[in-house]
């Protein structure tokens, strides 16, 4: 009289099996859309200003509003600017916290052990790098077709974009001789738009200083500068207007467009071309 209970274990074996397979089909279950997001970086900031529905974000960077930092400071007005503490973060206590990246954040350092969900997105230098992280960011908060759209419509920005530089060379100079090298997203959009960066050509490395004299000496056919520095307003920018270099064609670019792998991409570039094409144009 034993093979009963072995037909018994057959039986709960299928039905477990039927369990399973009904469960299997069932949809799964939409994710959480985080209705509390802190950015905790500049970077971060403009993603999510881009992706994220107002009504979803609770904290940003004290610099999200500056013009001159941000290319999407219009739509920060109005949003908590928070000073990195941890206590602020605490006292709001986020259901997203984004980053570029997250996690070297002393503020997140200095939490307890409970944690909050992380979006740790990696520095973008180049226009692939600024896909990757608007898809990541859109998935984040709950909108990933905003984020496919946005890369789209940047796509098609771009796709016809000339490359008038020609293989001339330009350098980008900054307050106090500063001068961005490879590997950025400055030579980045420079190569985009058909430019060579003066300081692959010299070996210097991604930030180094460049005097005068020897700006001059090297003879680059533009120099690319951050808009703010077009009039004289500090010690820092009296320099980039010393006669010495009055007869360098200069391209002038918002820094708010190029400090951040961001959407401004376009802008920059799309900007960047312009300005060539009518230097070319009035030279012709």
């Amino acid at each position: 009289m034993r093979p009963r209970p072995l037909i018994g274990l057959a039986a709960l074996i299928a039905g477990a099996g039927t369990l399973w397979a009904a469960s299997a089909s069932l949809p799964p279950k939409p994710p959480t859309v985080p209705q509390r997001i802190v950015s905790i970086n500049l970077c971060a900031d403009q993603l999510v200003l881009a992706l994220a529905d107002r009504g979803q974000i609770v904290g940003l960077t004290k610099n999200a509003t500056d013009i001159e930092m941000s290319g999407e400071a219009a739509k920060a007005r109005g949003i908590p600017l928070l000073s990195n503490s941890a206590e602020q973060i605490l006292a709001i206590e986020p259901d997203l916290i984004v980053g570029m990246p997250a996690s070297r954040s002393a503020a997140l350092g200095a939490l307890p052990e409970q944690t909050y969900p992380l979006l740790d997105l990696d520095t973008a230098n180049t226009l692939g790098e600024i896909y990757t992280s608007i898809r990541q960011t859109a998935v984040a908060v709950g909108h990933p077709d905003r984020g496919d759209a946005l890369v789209a419509r940047m796509e098609s920005d771009l796709a016809d974009l000339p490359k008038p530089g020609r293989g001339r060379v330009a350098a980008y100079y900054q307050r106090r001789g500063y001068m961005t090298g490879t590997g950025t997203l400055i030579d980045e959009l420079m190569t985009r738009v058909g430019l060579v960066n003066l300081a692959g050509k010299l070996g210097k490395p991604p930030l180094s200083q460049l005097s005068l004299e020897e700006m001059v000496a090297a003879q680059p056919d533009y120099l690319i500068v951050e808009s703010a520095t077009d009039k004289v307003t500090d010690q820092g920018s009296e320099m980039l207007h010393h006669p010495a270099l009055k007869d360098i064609p200069r391209i002038s670019v918002p820094q708010a467009w190029t400090v951040c792998g961001s959407p401004a991409y376009t802008q920059a570039a799309r900007s960047m071309a312009a300005q060539i094409a009518k230097f070319e144009g009035r030279g012709a």
